[in-house]
């Protein structure tokens, strides 16, 4: 799987069912090349629009499932 195969990929908290957001970036070891965690760039919506853009990262850990069309994390957000 490529980058740009999840970057097109929504994100979504099993937990609440919100859509968290786009990845923008990875973090990956350098010694092995695995993922560590995904940079999420929050969800644009209008009740997000006056507020600062903040950055989230999300541990590869959360990840229960890379679907063909979605990403389901777990986060206690």
């Amino acid at each position: 799987m490529k980058l740009s195969d999840l970057q097109n990929k929504y994100i979504v908290n099993i937990l609440d069912g919100k859509t968290i957001g786009n990845i923008i970036d990875v973090n990956i070891e350098a010694g092995t090349g695995k993922i560590i965690s995904l940079i999420i760039e929050p969800d644009k919506n209008f009740f997000t629009f006056s507020k600062k853009k903040i950055d989230t990262e999300i541990c590869w850990e959360s990840i229960t499932k890379i679907g063909e069309d979605v990403i389901l994390v777990k986060l206690n957000i």
